[in-house]
């Protein structure tokens, strides 16, 4: 609950880029070392979702009477879970590593 949205469209907006930051995480999200060294250094070798690659996002604001609060990362956490677990309902394959790669 991020108490009353006194800006509704950031409200949306901040929405918006956690769930794209978490479905490119749960997708893509490795990060590798080479001798002690990361080596994604950029978008360029750290693959994101781009808008083409998107799903339909719908926010709902829900009217609330407590105060303002954060909203910038509530929309993270949920999306990894939510994703292996449509995938197990599909599959009936539990998966436990991120991020996620083709089943065999």
């Amino acid at each position: 609950d991020c108490g009353v949205a006194v800006n509704p469209d950031i409200v949306r907006a901040q929405m918006e880029s956690g769930i794209v930051f978490g479905l490119s995480a749960a997708l893509y999200g490795e990060i590798s070392f080479k001798d002690g060294i990361v080596q994604q250094s950029n978008f360029h070798d750290y693959p994101v979702l781009r808008i083409g690659d998107m799903p339909r996002i719908e926010v709902h604001i829900v009217k609330s009477s407590e105060p303002p609060t954060g909203v910038g990362e509530p929309a993270v956490p949920p999306i990894a879970p939510a994703v292996v677990n449509a995938l197990f309902a599909a599959t009936g394959r539990r998966i436990d590593r991120l991020p996620l790669r083709p089943m065999a």
